[in-house]
């Protein structure tokens, strides 16, 4: 890494290390380059970024034409985001039209039975923040002995909430007793005006801020597992923050704006960080 980089520069350099997709990947990289030093010292970090973004356009073009000769769309779902949610309902219950609201996703919705035929995925941006939500075809009756069934319940599983869509209290049941093992955190759709906002409270995670001395907080923020501390952020933001750690000053929930706090001091949802280091 260069000598005197910015904490922007840090910020996107931890975004590469944990994207989780060629193209978050390459964000990170273009930020990377964007905020990085201009001067001698640093021409061959800029040109190790050039060859690192090239590479990844390669490899996305590559990504492309294989799936364009695939002719078809893989079962598994690979966690993207801060978090998967997953709509399950039983047909005709409204999954499609809620994933397009979500995350205006384009899918098919139709009023015959079964629209969707194989899961169905969208990003939703929560303030920055982005999650995950997969449409998981109907469930239908001894639905783990379908020829896809237990391919579709080991993707909701996996997800971090599950969202309930169902017509009567008969398909309610249905439901439950083809999730009957599956204890994930649930949630009932039931046409909430700001479900977004009740999604975000379900999920075990918070969104924090950081700034810089004299300058407007940073965006998008970063989603923490809920119980992150100030020592949680710096470990999350640069292995080196740590150990130059002097102070931090925390806006939101501190007893008055910009306290002086340590590493130990917790975090809550929407709070906003400056850090002080050696």
């Amino acid at each position: 890494m260069a000598t005197n980089t910015t904490v922007e520069y840090q910020l996107a350099e931890q975004q590469y290390f944990h994207a989780k997709t060629t193209e978050e990947k390459l964000t990170a990289l273009q930020k990377m380059l964007q905020t990085c030093p201009k001067h001698k010292a640093s021409e061959n970090l800029q040109k190790n970024i050039k060859e690192r973004i090239s590479k990844l356009k390669t490899d996305i073009q590559k990504e492309k034409q294989a799936k364009k000769g695939s002719g078809g769309h893989p079962l598994a779902v690979k966690k993207e985001g801060a978090a998967q949610i997953v709509l399950v309902g039983t047909t005709n219950s409204g999954k499609s039209t809620l994933l397009h609201q979500l995350t205006n996703a384009q899918v098919e919705i139709a009023p015959y039975p079964f629209t969707t035929k194989k899961p169905e995925v969208g990003i939703l941006d929560y303030h920055g923040v982005k999650l995950q939500i997969v449409e998981i075809p109907a469930l239908t009756e001894h639905f783990r002995a379908t020829e896809y069934g237990p391919a579709y319940l080991s993707i909701i599983r996996q997800a971090d909430l599950i969202i309930l869509l169902f017509n009567t209290p008969e398909e309610k049941h249905l439901l439950d007793v083809e999730l009957q093992d599956i204890p994930n955190e649930r949630l009932i759709y039931n046409h909430q005006d700001h479900l977004a906002d009740e999604i975000w409270q379900r999920l075990p995670l918070i969104k924090v801020y950081t700034k810089q001395p004299g300058k407007q907080r940073n965006y998008p923020p970063l989603a923490l597992p809920k119980g992150a501390t100030v020592e949680t952020l710096a470990n999350h933001i640069h292995k080196d923050f740590v150990k130059r750690f002097r102070f931090a000053r925390i806006w939101g929930s501190s007893k008055f704006p910009g306290q002086t706090v340590g590493l130990s001091c917790a975090l809550v949802d929407d709070d906003m960080v400056e850090f002080h280091l050696r």
